[in-house]
């Protein structure tokens, strides 16, 4: 029996306790719960003080202070994005994407938490609105907004076809990241990680349990929204496969860009919160 099974039950509709299993909900007492009147109290008033485009088969790289929100917006078209993000001062505290499936599902919505890596450990950003949350699970068992896949990629593209695709989501991600922090490539590249699959629709078959995709159904006005709880450094790229309904990692799928807006909520709203500590563990490892 896994100790991290379902890390908060807040989300109808989202694996919560309803649809848990007898051990769903133990591990996740031990973490505080969404705090849903916090957030939409910090919410209710925001002010835009910043806003960028990622064109289609690109990324960028942007920095969010803590204490602000930030969308992904779909605005002319079906398009996922896969996201990373790091502690701003400090590359190597990173978006753990197996960690944040192990405590919270496969597939996020509002509620859940996205959590850095060791020996940190803690949340990063909290998803705070999502308008894709009536998808639920469908007919196939399938999801939006997934931390199962790992972003597309020249090396898995050779492995399976021999040939070299360069501007894949893990490309377009380095190039990114090499461009907001002035690094080479190859120092880049080995920070850049598991994803977030932003508005991409996937799951698992049931007879095989193997890893699927099929049309996002994210429209044009759709978002998803984020709370900063630490100082962030966030990179997105808009995939090359477009709604993820049909090829990766080439040039034939139909691609559109998406909208970044950063919010600051109004002066007061935040009164009494703080960033997340580290956390405090003793990184001992066994040895007293």
């Amino acid at each position: 029996m896994h100790d991290e099974a379902r890390a908060h039950d807040a989300t109808p509709g989202r694996g919560g306790a309803a649809q848990g299993t007898a051990s769903a909900g133990v591990f996740g007492r031990a973490i505080a719960m969404f705090d849903a009147a916090f957030y939409n109290r910090a919410r209710a008033e925001l002010s835009k003080v910043a806003e960028l485009t990622v064109p289609p088969r690109e990324a960028k790289a942007f920095q969010v202070p803590a204490g602000h929100f930030f969308r992904i917006v779909s605005v002319e078209g079906p398009q996922v994005g896969d996201l990373n993000l790091w502690n701003a001062h400090d590359l190597t505290e990173r978006f753990y994407s197996g960690k944040t499936r192990a405590l919270h599902a496969t597939h996020l919505s509002t509620g859940d938490r996205l959590w850095s890596s060791f020996p940190k450990l803690r949340p990063m950003a909290t998803i705070t609105h999502d308008t894709l949350d009536w998808y639920g699970w469908d007919e196939d068992g399938a999801g939006v907004h997934d931390v199962i896949g790992t972003r597309c990629d020249p090396y898995t593209n050779l492995l399976l076809k021999g040939t070299e695709y360069h501007h894949c989501c893990h490309s377009n991600l380095t190039r990114a990241l090499a461009a907001e922090r002035k690094l080479p490539l190859e120092e880049a590249e080995v920070h850049v990680h598991d994803v977030m699959n932003i508005f991409m629709c996937t799951g698992y078959t049931r007879d095989t349990h193997q890893y699927f995709m099929k049309a996002s159904p994210v429209r044009p006005g759709d978002f998803i929204e984020f709370f900063a709880e630490i100082d962030l450094l966030v990179a997105l790229s808009a995939c090359l496969g477009g709604n993820c309904s049909g090829t990766h990692s080439d040039d034939t799928a139909k691609c559109y860009p998406l909208m970044i807006e950063i919010h600051r909520p109004r002066e007061g709203a935040l009164a009494g919160w703080q960033s997340p500590a580290p956390n405090k563990y003793s990184r001992s490892l066994g040895t007293r």
